[in-house]
């Protein structure tokens, strides 16, 4: 069955792995640099998006992650920060995304003078600001950084322990995973699950298993970002299928990265098939040059989805947001309800039989 990207833009959806510094608009970014004095290596915004944007010649993770050096230029001031948040909240809920979470690294703006707090509070502000506007639930994941030294991880988690009642949900370890392990931080993650605060880890993208195995056991991530490739290792599989740990996958920026050689050969139908919590998510919606309804209609596309199938996720992706248990369960019933109109209005004769009970 073809589940047509207009339907899947209805959906209630959630986002979990979203970088703010992949996904600013690239108009924005054109007035932000004309705004800051800043000299951009290009003419126009139509020109300046297409250099955002991976494709060819993005060969590997390294080669995808270069080009944040190019967004970073004009997220160093408050004013930039706050309306980058608010324009990425706005995106997404003209996807009907009723729960995201935006993660970034505070370390990577203070290049003109900002502190941690300026920089978080900035996108806390442009997030709320969203919520109250276009009726959704937002929070940030605070990232720590494999190539940095683990003392600025820990300088992150003491700001993640600050703000945990103040907009920050989460805290990540984010970059390039081969020859920057996990557990060189995990002094970092011993402080986050003291404070008893929410942890998902990026894992399984540039590097194999072992990769997954220290995100877990060492840092004690309560989700993997990515988990591209679990299924090298079946006894691992097993362990995250076992204990519900869910798999943030990013199908688009998975291909681009090179962490799969096409779509099709992504393992996210097997995760699926076996069971394990996955979700689906955009992971920088400028680089990728996509938006969550895309990704999930990339997804039943390739994979042959049923409408079933696409509830499962979706109620995956809520089941898996940081949010207390008692907010989950009420944003649960009414996305339910929502998921359930909208497919039988869409396919009155095939929607029983696809199966519309959890």
């Amino acid at each position: 069955m073809i589940i047509p990207l207009e339907v899947m833009r209805r959906l209630p959806k959630t986002d979990l792995h979203l970088h703010l510094d992949g996904s600013l608009r690239p108009r924005t970014m054109w007035e932000l640099a004309a705004a800051q004095g800043i000299k951009l290596p290009v003419r126009s915004p139509r020109e300046l998006a297409r250099r955002l944007r991976a494709g060819h010649r993005t060969k590997s993770l390294r080669d995808y992650l270069k080009i944040f050096d190019l967004t970073l230029t004009v997220l160093q001031e408050r004013d930039a920060l706050k309306r980058v948040a608010y324009e990425l909240a706005e995106d997404c809920a003209q996807e009907n995304v009723r729960h995201l979470e935006v993660r970034y690294s505070p370390i990577l703006h203070r290049k003109r003078g900002l502190t941690l707090p300026d920089i978080l509070e900035s996108v806390i502000q442009g997030l709320q600001g969203a919520e109250l506007d276009f009726n959704m639930s937002t929070g940030v994941i605070i990232c720590g950084m494999r190539n940095i030294s683990p003392r600025r991880s820990y300088e992150l988690a003491e700001l993640a322990v600050a703000y945990r009642k103040k907009g920050v949900v989460g805290f990540d370890l984010a970059g390039e995973e081969k020859d920057f392990p996990a557990k060189d931080h995990r002094e970092a993650f011993k402080l986050i699950l003291d404070h008893n605060i929410n942890s998902t880890v990026h894992a399984g993208e540039g590097f194999g298993p072992p990769s997954i195995s220290q995100a877990l056991h060492y840092c004690g991530a309560h989700r993997i970002g990515h988990g591209t490739r679990l299924a090298e290792d079946v006894e691992l599989m097993n362990y995250v299928l076992d204990h519900r740990i869910p798999l943030e996958v990013c199908l688009t920026s998975n291909v681009q990265t090179r962490t799969v050689p096409s779509l099709r050969k992504h393992p996210f139908r097997i995760y699926l098939d076996l069971g394990l919590r996955v979700t689906l998510n955009t992971d920088n919606t400028t680089v990728s040059n996509t938006n969550i309804s895309r990704e999930y209609a990339l997804a039943a596309k390739a994979f042959n989805l049923t409408p079933y199938q696409v509830k499962r996720i979706i109620i995956n992706g809520f089941k898996s947001a940081f949010l207390p248990y008692a907010r989950k369960a009420r944003m649960l019933r009414q996305v339910i309800t929502e998921f359930d109109n909208v497919f039988m209005e869409a396919f009155p004769d095939s929607y029983d039989r696809a199966g519309s009970v959890l």
